[in-house]
């Protein structure tokens, strides 16, 4: 795996809002593979660990934050 790139503080505190008020949002990420995938779901949590930043939806499917593309189509600015 490569090394984690942290995501932008105030757009960590969005995804947060996100989960806590459980709305639905449209995700994309990239997979695997590099491949950007979409899905429309609830954040279920985001946690750390080895100080890498996790997010995992309700339907399942956890990745690095740092493959995130878009939450409802607002891209990520730039780490903090």
């Amino acid at each position: 795996m490569n090394k984690y790139v942290p995501i932008n503080c105030s757009y960590y505190d969005e995804l947060e809002a996100a989960a806590v008020q459980r709305r639905n949002v449209v995700i994309a990420y990239r997979d695997e593979d590099g491949a950007t995938q979409e899905v429309e779901t609830r954040i279920k949590d985001l946690y750390a660990r080895n100080k890498e930043e996790f997010m995992v939806l309700e339907n399942g499917l956890e990745f690095r934050l740092d493959r995130l593309v878009s939450i409802d189509g607002k891209i990520p600015p730039l780490a903090c």
